[in-house]
């Protein structure tokens, strides 16, 4: 019997994230987000095409100092990408998945923001055909602690 409870215990809590992202988006108010970018670089919009798909409301910047910005909001080197975003509050570097950024912003985490570093194949925005490169979602705070958030397999 514990062992159902259990178990009938954690779906609720898996289920009750899942609703709490679900609702950022079935309450009908979109989602604001900062997109700075390279006037240069196609693929980010296309990752903002996906955002858009995803009831996000974009505010684009275009800008030839994209490092200025990720200077600015605490994103180094190994985590960097293409371009950066800011909602909430929070920083979204590369090709970040809105599920992921959603999870983020309804969960709050004590954190500066989440990042795909580089500029994986597959991602949202980096589409090319049916391969996708595995891929990691990394959380980093002020001290640059990383942390694994999210991890997508890669199909060949």
């Amino acid at each position: 019997m514990s062992k159902i409870l259990g178990v009938l215990f954690v779906f609720l809590v898996s289920s009750n994230i899942a609703l709490k992202a679900a609702e950022v988006l079935a309450d009908g108010a979109p989602i604001e987000i900062e997109v700075y970018r390279s006037p240069s670089c196609g693929c980010c919009g296309k990752w903002i095409k996906h955002l858009q798909e995803n009831n996000f409301v974009i505010k684009d910047f275009l800008t030839n100092d994209v490092q200025a910005i990720k200077e600015k909001y605490g994103v180094t080197n190994n985590i960097a990408s293409c371009h950066t975003a800011l909602v909430n509050g929070y920083v979204v570097e590369g090709h970040v998945p809105a599920a992921d950024i959603i999870k983020m912003i309804t969960k709050k985490p004590k954190i500066v923001g989440i990042a795909v570093p580089g500029m994986p194949v597959g991602t949202p925005g980096m589409n090319m055909g049916g391969r996708k490169d595995a891929y990691k979602v990394i959380s980093f705070d002020a001290d640059k602690n990383y942390q694994i958030v999210n991890t997508y397999k890669g199909i060949k």
